[in-house]
């Protein structure tokens, strides 16, 4: 059996494939499925995957993967405009916004859309923390302003980033739920 992992990113493939591995094959495959506007990480994750499903031959079940980024204080915003964000405001201005409210809490969420001929399903992964000024010389997008147990996310190696991760959790949900049903 074979899951088609829709991604341009090389490293989220080699991820799932570690979480799935001895369950299932992974295969990345690009594709550019509409993403729709919306609130819901949930209704993004779950068109994406449809959509990809049926582009895509229609034969092989895909997994596709929406993240955001959910400042407490901010009513969840940026949330699933998150990549728009860092893109036009950036993601040291987040945090000069988000530094002037007392509460720094905030989330990253991913909800991974999985599909197939018979169903769509959607698993979740959530990792909890704090904003805090920019630190650190890794990773990317808002992982210098992202703090976890002491130490923000660019200040961690890949290893234990992906030890904690929102994808990491939501990966292997999908993979616990997956085994039970092959």
């Amino acid at each position: 059996m074979l899951v088609r992992f829709v991604t341009g990113n090389e490293g989220k493939a080699r991820e799932a494939q570690e979480y799935l591995d001895g369950i299932t094959a992974v295969e990345r495959v690009e594709y550019d499925y509409t993403e729709i506007q919306s609130d819901s990480l949930e209704e993004i994750a779950t068109r994406g995957a449809r959509e990809s499903f049926e582009e895509l031959s229609g034969t092989e079940p895909v997994l596709v993967g929406d993240t955001g980024m959910f400042v407490d204080t901010l009513g969840g915003f940026p949330g699933p405009y998150s990549a728009y964000v860092e893109d036009t405001v950036g993601v040291e201005r987040l945090w000069r916004l988000a530094s002037e409210e007392d509460d720094h809490r905030a989330r990253f969420r991913t909800v991974l859309g999985y599909a197939d001929a018979d169903r769509t399903e959607t698993f979740e992964g959530e990792l909890v923390g704090t904003l805090v000024p920019p630190r650190g010389d890794g990773g990317f997008g808002y992982d210098p302003i992202f703090e976890y147990n002491g130490q923000t996310l660019a200040e961690m190696d890949v290893e234990e980033k992906n030890a904690i991760s929102h994808r990491g959790r939501a990966l292997a949900t999908f993979a616990d739920w997956y085994a039970d049903c092959e």
